[in-house]
């Protein structure tokens, strides 16, 4: 029997979509986190397929300066530890536009705004 494909549902919104009946319409094994800190204690031991994450621009000094996001240490990570991993980035209609400085440092599969329309999740999970 071949695994379910490993979803990482990482929560860091009130926005964020509940993807667990979706997720198991899509066959997707689903862990859900509510801190990137818990998702990449499990990195090492079950590499993700697909990723979901809440993207919230680095304003001003946030992030030590270095980085665009609250995502960018998680994105390193799935680079050396899941590199075919499927990133979808979640955004508020007011942050999205920042997503582009995200997507010249990483390779993002899908952004979608949020609240997100059910058809573009399942889209971007399938």
């Amino acid at each position: 029997m071949t695994p379910k494909p490993l979803l990482y549902d990482i929560i860091e919104s009130p926005a964020h979509p509940d993807l667990s009946r979706l997720s198991d319409s899509l066959g997707l094994e689903r862990l859900a986190f509510t801190n990137q800190r818990k998702a990449l204690g499990e990195l090492k031991r079950r590499p993700p397929d697909v990723v979901i994450a809440d993207f919230f621009f680095g304003y001003g000094n946030n992030y030590a300066g270095a980085n665009v996001s609250n995502l960018d240490v998680l994105l390193r990570s799935l680079q050396r530890f899941a590199p075919a991993a499927r990133i979808v980035i979640l955004a508020d209609r007011h942050e999205i536009r920042h997503v582009p400085r995200l997507a010249e440092l990483f390779d993002i599969h899908a952004v979608i705004a949020v609240p997100a329309d059910p058809a573009k999740l399942e889209s971007a999970l399938s």
